[in-house]
């Protein structure tokens, strides 16, 4: 037996251009509905953002591409002030684009992961010019150049958070003695 799709009749069909009456749902349906699934929506994007400014690692490292070039280009980001405002988090630091240092700042959207960075320099050489800003929807990790103009290809930023290194115990300090229990 084919499969065959139910066909859906308006009980009362609205003439072209006519305007559909507002009827108030049944509270009864309202109520079921939230006890049966919860709360529609139990995300703090506020909290979150908090937690974002307090743990987010502060040095990140990766590579750009121009669209149109070969070669990668090494890329340092180091995070110095955070802060959370509202469901952003506010983001100022500077960034190593090849040999060039340029400050920057930006924010990170915490319900949506939409990240913005500025970079604050006239010339970046590397086919980023001034009033272009990275623009990704995956956090830090992957974002594009949004170049000013339409003859500027773009590019690409991949960016990953540096393992941060804990000091070793020198060779002349005595390591500290640990109870085994």
């Amino acid at each position: 037996m084919p499969f065959a799709l139910p066909l859906l009749l308006a009980a009362t069909p609205v003439p072209l251009g006519g305007m559909v009456p507002f009827r108030m749902p049944n509270p009864a349906t309202v109520e079921s509905f939230q006890t049966d699934f919860g709360p529609v929506e139990t995300f703090d994007p506020n909290a979150r953002a908090q937690l974002l400014a307090d743990q987010l690692p502060r040095r990140w490292t990766g590579t750009y591409q121009a669209f149109g070039s070969r070669t990668p280009v090494p890329v340092e980001l180091r995070l110095e002030a955070l802060q959370a405002i509202g469901q952003v988090v506010d983001l100022r630091g500077e960034m190593t684009i090849g040999a060039v240092t340029t400050p920057v700042q930006g924010n990170l959207n915490a319900k949506s992961d939409q990240f913005e960075l500025l970079p604050l320099i006239a010339d970046l050489s590397t086919g980023l010019e001034p009033g272009g800003d990275f623009l990704g929807l995956q956090g830090l990790s992957l974002s594009g150049w949004n170049a000013p103009r339409l003859t500027n290809l773009g590019g690409r930023l991949v960016l990953a958070p540096m393992a941060e290194t804990k000091a070793q115990p020198s060779a002349k300090e005595p390591a500290p003695i640990r109870g085994l229990w």
